[in-house]
């Protein structure tokens, strides 16, 4: 069994300790969290939880990988602040992909992605890294999905579509084939995507789905 340390103390935290320990060749040693978040009990799912700015002390990079289980929050960067400064600190990143995904041979998915049951990923399809993609999700052939994405359920992007870095797709969104996203972006349950979404930073709903002005992505709650 590898040794994991999973960064996060919230619900995708406890989740993630499920799966990791039941459909997964990891074993879960410690949680971690910057210190003002960790319980008076210093316990999370019967594991301890530790300072992030000193973990290496007592978990040395040499020895575990490590999971950041941070959902969607600040459209993302949360869990990209913590997936940098884990890289900082020297440490190797897990995934986790579930048994019960359908993953073509020759998919590409990078580091600290979390790939729930009920995908399907096509071949050719190109995952970055610090993706999390819930359950239900169909990935069309040669779709690309850049790093820091997170993909709800039951979203469908057909064949060689391209979702930009640090995106959130609602659920029930809908690509069709050749079209996409840029980065940053945030798009809204029901959607449907008929065009290259080119702006940047940019909340897109409706069917069709239209640029929202005068929204503001980086105060949108997710």
């Amino acid at each position: 069994m590898k040794k994991l340390i999973v960064v996060g103390n919230g619900e995708l935290a406890e989740i993630a300790n499920e799966y990791f320990t039941y459909d997964s060749d990891y074993e879960i040693a410690a949680f971690s969290v910057d210190k003002r978040y960790i319980p008076e009990s210093g316990i999370f799912c019967g594991k301890p939880i530790l300072d992030f700015n000193e973990i290496e002390k007592k978990f040395s990079p040499k020895d575990y990988e490590m999971f950041v289980a941070i959902p969607s929050s600040q459209l993302n960067r949360l869990r990209t602040r913590f997936y940098h400064a884990g890289k900082e600190k020297g440490y190797k990143f897990a995934k986790y992909v579930s048994s019960h995904a359908f993953v073509w041979r020759n998919v590409e998915i990078g580091e600290n992605c979390f790939i729930f049951e009920d995908n399907t990923i096509q071949p050719f399809v190109k995952i970055g890294n610090n993706c999390i993609l819930w359950s239900g999700n169909h990935v069309g052939h040669r779709t690309v999905i850049h790093d820091n994405c997170f993909l709800t359920s039951h979203v469908v992007i057909s064949g060689y579509c391209e979702i930009g870095s640090g995106s959130f797709l609602g659920v029930n969104s809908t690509f069709n084939d050749f079209t996409g996203v840029a980065e940053n972006c945030i798009v809204g349950s029901g959607s449907l995507i008929t065009k290259k979404l080119t702006d940047k930073e940019s909340l897109y709903m409706g069917s069709p789905a239209k640029k929202i002005e005068g929204k503001n992505v980086w105060d949108i709650k997710l």
